[in-house]
């Protein structure tokens, strides 16, 4: 039987994270996304902590007008900002199992812009 879409992302998924971890200087910045919004997290995995959080929901980016490749792009701009307050410059990208293209892409240049490095 054939694995669902989700049930393929998944996998994907545990294969990158086989090789990728964050740490408290180098935490991992995990997205998710969904059909309607995107998501962008911090993780520190040695300690299970999420050291800072962005959405398109959050209440100042749930106003902005666009498509959501663009939102995307202010997510990423608006959680590089609230690491940078929390003292993360480096970070290491988890695209979440998703193909490095539209949403994700436009995160992470976004996250760039914003002064996070990876």
């Amino acid at each position: 039987m054939a694995l669902s879409k989700s049930q393929k992302r998944n996998r994907i998924h545990l294969r990158i994270r086989k090789n990728i971890s964050g740490t408290a200087q180098r935490p991992r910045l995990c997205v998710f996304r969904s059909n309607k919004e995107i998501y962008a997290q911090i993780v520190d995995d040695l300690n299970g902590k999420t050291i800072t959080a962005a959405s398109s929901r959050d209440k100042d980016l749930a106003k902005t007008e666009g498509n959501k490749v663009e939102t995307a792009k202010l997510v990423g701009k608006a959680v590089a900002e609230k690491a940078i307050k929390a003292g993360v410059e480096a970070v290491v990208f988890d695209r979440g199992g998703y193909l490095y293209h539209g949403r994700v892409k436009q995160l992470a240049e976004g996250a760039r812009e914003g002064g996070l490095k990876f």
